[in-house]
């Protein structure tokens, strides 16, 4: 691993040179930024067909590789500054051809990831973690001040230093913030020429009785680095009617030029490839019940990211999306035949991303095997992948144990709190009060406590009691509280800690995950059997939901989503040598496994995610 991956380096930012400037308070264009560590935590690699070109891949394909990454698909759990920053520092700069961002733009959204049990009875749905944009910065609602437009501005500034000359840049969101980032986008890329289609997406919804036209489509924005016409625009045709096509110069062979410049060519009526595509694109979104759905809220289809890179890429080409979710961006790339790297802050999408190309990259792999005997390619063959190898990476050291936004909607059912997301300080209200939930991961302090106070001060016309909610409190702390409520009436302390509280405390007890694992060696074989698993996490939930009992998890096997085994642990990187991801959500792991024996001393490492993204992990030494 390079140095420069193990530690802090500045990278420079050039300036935002367009028009028009949006203002905002606080704005602040970035000039440097620090590149923090990464760390690889997962390596997938599947043997390379002969016609393949996957795990290293071709020479050629990767010469512009950075020599110190490996080559394959990159795959960043992290906030998107840090790894933007990261991937500068890296080497990866002006080397993007394409990029492709879906950030969350709905204030009214909950993103929260909604889990089902495994098999056929597993209907019971659980809310796991939080996907609101902030476990390390702390956001509690963007959209409510500036923050949000501070936010976009610096990710845009850093992606467009990775983007290629010739590269395109496309940024979804819908028409509630298309206005505003529409003027971050002409400002950063420039409002001339680089801006080249503001594309719909039209999709049905079932019908509302909101007393205003319904909203049934999103925006893409497309904008490419520079104005000189050198990026790349694969043309598309759609089918039109035979109207349409008689004005085009009905079945004979001809080149018509429309209006404004666009060249059709018109062939025989079977041969035809329809007219241009237009920039209103109908398609379906993402069916609950569809092989592609992840149970991720923003989950976009698949069918509208590969629209885009067939577009807008080249076969073999670098596709990055810093707001991976899904992972769908990733998953078309690699069907596509493109290189690309993804990366989000929720630990819950890159588990989700993951498990999914995994998933693809064995169907690819199980097709390049059965067309080797093939003297000529199929005209409809689908493209050769560029690897078939992905690396999972930690930036900075981001890792949450407990996810910040689960334990704190944990803690607001708990305690009957009304969650208020337009308050850029409290969390809620309970009853009379106005609540506060200190960061799970510190003791309440007195820093806390004079924040609380400068922000009441803020609101001199807020009589309200306060209830602060922490996990543990320091002594120094609990002095000054009593302090500050000696002879106040009105804005008075109230503490609930969690682990100690006589009526509340318990609630927030994280007791992990444990399995009962037999691994034992049989001549040339490993043999590896989960005997049980129990997610207290799981169970938990399930008991906060009224009638449902753990009794109901009848197999173990339900509160599982995957299992992960690496046969020859180094203690640093876990390399996937088997991985039992069941395709659809009614089927369930095996629970026993078969693998060829690794050396004698070599540590097998068993991985155990369950369906709300907590890991186990054990090791055995093979003697």
């Amino acid at each position: 691993m390079s140095e420069n991956t193990k530690n802090p380096r500045d990278v420079t930012i050039a300036k935002a040179k367009g028009r028009p400037m949006l203002t905002w308070v606080g704005k602040k264009p970035l000039a440097r930024i620090t590149a923090y560590p990464a760390q690889t935590i997962e390596r997938f690699e599947l043997p390379s067909p002969a016609s393949g070109r996957g795990g290293g891949g071709e020479g050629n394909l990767w010469s512009d590789w950075p020599k110190d990454m490996p080559q394959g698909g990159l795959l960043y759990h992290g906030d998107n500054k840090d790894v933007l920053a990261r991937l500068l520092a890296d080497g990866f700069r002006g080397k993007v051809k394409l990029i492709y961002i879906d950030p969350p733009f709905d204030s009214g959204a909950e993103y929260v990831r909604q889990v089902h049990l495994r098999g056929i009875k597993g209907t019971v749905k659980i809310d796991g973690e939080d996907y609101a944009l902030g476990e390390q910065i702390q956001y509690n609602d963007i959209w409510a001040n500036d923050s949000y437009l501070q936010f976009m501005y610096e990710r845009l500034l850093i992606a467009k230093e990775l983007l290629a000359e010739n590269g395109s840049f496309v940024l979804h969101c819908d028409s509630s913030r298309s206005h505003h980032l529409r003027c971050l986008l002409d400002e950063v890329f420039g409002a001339d020429k680089q801006f080249k289609n503001e594309i719909i997406w039209f999709y049905r919804r079932w019908p509302t009785n909101s007393k205003a036209f319904q909203s049934m489509h999103d925006n893409l924005l497309w904008y490419t680095k520079n104005n000189d016409n050198t990026h790349v625009f694969n043309k598309l045709y759609e089918a039109a009617s035979d109207r349409t096509l008689s004005d085009y110069g009905g079945k004979r062979l001809t080149t018509l030029t429309s209006d404004d410049g666009t060249q059709i060519k018109r062939e025989t009526e079977e041969e035809s490839l329809g007219v241009p595509m237009r920039d209103v694109w109908e398609i379906r979104r993402e069916h609950t019940r569809s092989h592609e759905h992840t149970d991720y809220p923003t989950q976009k289809p698949l069918e509208l990211v590969e629209r885009i890179l067939t577009a807008l890429s080249n076969q073999d080409d670098l596709i990055l999306d810093c707001f991976v979710g899904s992972g769908t961006t990733a998953v078309a790339a690699q069907k596509l035949g493109r290189r690309w790297i993804g990366c989000d802050i929720n630990k819950g999408a890159i588990q989700t991303t993951a498990k999914r190309l995994q998933g693809v990259m064995q169907e690819q792999a199980a097709a390049l095997n059965a067309r080797q005997g093939e003297l000529v390619a199929t005209e409809n063959a689908p493209p050769k992948p560029c690897q078939l190898s992905f690396s999972t990476w930690r930036v900075n050291d981001y890792d949450l144990q407990i996810q910040h936004n689960e334990a704190v909607e944990l803690a607001c059912q708990h305690l009957g709190v009304t969650r208020t997301r337009t308050d850029p300080y409290f969390d809620g209200t309970q009853g009379g009060r106005l609540v506060k939930i200190v960061p799970f991961n510190h003791p309440l302090t007195p820093l806390d406590m004079e924040a609380l106070r400068a922000e009441l001060k803020t609101r001199p016309n807020e009589e309200r009691d306060v209830m602060l909610v922490s996990l543990g409190i320091e002594q120094s702390a609990r002095k000054w509280m009593e302090d500050y409520n000696r002879n106040r009436p009105i804005n008075k302390l109230h503490l609930v800690e969690l682990r100690t509280d006589r009526k509340y405390g318990g609630i927030i007890k994280h007791e992990p995950m444990s399995a009962d694992i037999a691994i034992s060696r049989e001549a040339d074989k490993l043999l590896v059997e989960i005997r049980d698993v129990v997610s207290p996490t799981i169970i938990q939930r399930l008991n906060l939901q009224e009638g449902v009992f753990r009794a109901q998890i009848a197999d173990w096997r339900a509160v599982v989503d995957c299992v992960l085994i690496d046969t020859q642990n180094n203690g640093e990187v876990f390399n996937i040598a088997l991985s039992d991801v069941p395709e659809r959500k009614q089927d369930l792991v095996n629970g026993r496994y078969e693998l060829p024996s690794p050396p004698s001393g070599s540590t097998v490492a068993v991985k155990i995610i369950d369906m709300l993204g907590e890991e186990f992990l054990m090791t055995y030494q093979v003697g």
